[in-house]
């Protein structure tokens, strides 16, 4: 397949942006219409939405946040009683110990406040890079590619870029994706992802990149 790889990017972009309008946004895009733009409400939802479906964590959240929109109101909230709130997610336990973890450094080292560096996000104890480039972005607008299974897999089955893992797909990323779409990349994937491109048999007579993903590694369609 010969193509200009900056030309088909924009492509994807332009055709994902208007062809994905009606469906549900990511969840992090809801966390913020219904609590506004708050760096730590952003932060605690993405480590709960770290192994677990948006459609499950949207409502952890929206139950957590109605008792707790601070690190300390978290900390003050029993461990018992956080774990019932976020049981839904799975892995509730090693969760609520992140939370708390998390909550505490936040108070100690930045006066109660989100930073705002990758290099000081991932300094706190189970935050990582998709977590630090999800809040540097949705926070701060801090031009960054959020890489979470969709993103890596979809990214690879459209051949924009070859990795074995998640972990080198931010880096291959950044090398060709133009930087103003560092951002809505992971937004445009994840809606594609879980709607239409579904592992492991994906919609592709219903994707509008039908005509023009090369389907790198689809073994099964629909």
């Amino acid at each position: 397949m010969i193509y200009d790889k900056q030309d088909f990017i924009k492509t994807i972009v332009s055709t994902l942006t208007e062809t994905l309008a009606g469906f549900e946004p990511p969840m992090t895009e809801t966390m913020i219409e219904e609590f506004g733009k708050d760096p730590y409400i952003i932060l605690i939802s993405c480590l709960l939405s770290l192994r677990a479906r948006d459609v499950v964590t949207v409502h952890v959240c929206r139950d957590l946040f109605a008792r707790v929109r601070t690190p300390q109101e978290l900390l003050a909230l029993p461990l018992e009683e956080l774990e019932h709130i976020i049981f839904k997610t799975g892995f509730y336990k090693t969760k609520a110990q992140v939370l708390r973890t998390v909550s505490q450094a936040l108070l100690d080292i930045h006066s109660g406040k989100v930073p705002e560096t990758k290099e000081e996000l991932m300094a706190m104890k189970g935050v990582g890079l998709k977590t630090a480039n999800l809040v540097l972005g949705h926070a701060f607008d801090v031009s960054a590619i959020c890489v979470d299974t969709h993103v890596h897999r979809i990214s690879n089955l459209l051949g924009i870029i070859t990795t074995p893992n998640a972990d080198k797909t931010e880096a291959a990323l950044k090398k060709v994706l133009p930087k103003e779409h560092w951002i809505e990349w992971n937004r445009l994937l994840v809606m594609l992802g879980q709607n239409i491109c579904t592992p492991p048999t994906p919609k592709c007579s219903q994707c509008p990149l039908q005509d023009m993903c090369p389907k790198i590694g689809v073994k099964r369609s629909r």
